[in-house]
């Protein structure tokens, strides 16, 4: 997975930088706000990129005594760094328009604009199509392509300004909708910050059902509760279970075989690659929180 979502990070960061000098040049000799502000975000894309491909690189060192998970997180801590960069982005479009409404009056030349706006909205296009393959898989991926999903709202903007200020001379279009492309940037954010937000906090995985989990554990023959349960997310794709297990101190069967059983369901049905079970026929000596709410859950 990690192998294809460089790939992909590498190929959007060549198109990106590629294109991104004209638009600095276009935005300079024009004037257009909009387009300077495209192009800024353009210089942040590969800054996202670059951050990711880095995150990716430390996350695939091996795990040592000091970092028993490896540096996974690595990758969780750039997808929270390219999101804060485009709020820092989305502001400073806000600010930079709202001096151009209220304190100076700027023309844009409509045809530069319009030509560089349209070469970046295919250039984002295709840089957007490369990394959403793998932007499902990572929140790391996610952030870079957040980045460039923005940048590609930012090129409409670009385009839909130029159509304006060249057919009504609507120089005010330019400032306005760079306002609507930072409010699309925030909004478009939402999920990705709490994906990350969760990991961070250790909550369950969006795709597992805690509860539902709990009840085919203690369905398996032999089991009589499950309690100290935890389920978190190390990094994108790499899940980890730990649980008590209180066995029926009658239960004759093979003890192995059950704690294998219980691994497959989690491996296969619930895709936790990270298990650790640990299986007890008495709470004696068991002083852990013993996370039983899913019962009370189940009983109501």
């Amino acid at each position: 997975m990690r192998g294809a979502s460089k790939r992909s990070l590498v190929i959007a960061l060549i198109l990106i930088s590629t294109y991104m000098v004209a638009e600095v040049i276009g935005g300079i000799l024009s004037g257009s706000l909009a387009l300077l502000a495209d192009a800024g975000h353009m210089l942040t894309d590969a800054a996202a990129i670059v951050m990711a491909l880095v995150a990716i690189w430390i996350g695939q060192k091996e795990a040592s005594v000091d970092r028993t998970f490896g540096y996974h997180r690595t990758e969780i801590l750039a997808a929270l760094a390219n999101t804060f960069a485009l709020w820092a982005i989305a502001g400073w479009i806000v600010f930079e328009a709202y001096h151009r409404v209220f304190r100076e009056s700027v023309d844009v030349v409509g045809l530069p604009v319009l030509i560089v706006g349209i070469g970046g909205f295919l250039i984002n296009l295709a840089a957007a199509w490369v990394l959403h393959r793998s932007s499902g898989e990572s929140l790391n991926v996610e952030g870079a392509f957040q980045h460039v999903i923005a940048d590609l709202l930012g090129s409409v903007g670009v385009i839909v300004s130029a159509i304006l200020i060249m057919a009504f001379e609507w120089y005010i279009a330019d400032p306005i909708l760079s306002v609507v492309i930072a409010l699309l940037i925030v909004y478009n954010t939402r999920r990705l910050i709490l994906s990350i937000v969760n990991v961070l906090l250790e909550g369950a995985p969006e795709h597992v059902d805690v509860y539902r989990l709990c009840s085919e554990l203690e369905e398996m023959e032999g089991v009589t509760l499950i309690h100290d349960v935890h389920v978190w997310t190390i990094t994108s794709g790499n899940e980890a279970f730990t649980a008590h297990i209180l066995l029926d101190p009658g239960y004759k069967g093979d003890i192995d075989e059950l704690g294998l059983k219980m691994k497959g369901l989690l491996h296969n049905e619930y895709k936790i690659g990270h298990v650790t079970i640990q299986l007890e026929k008495t709470l004696e000596g068991c002083t852990e929180d013993h996370h039983v709410g899913h019962l009370l859950a189940l009983s109501r």
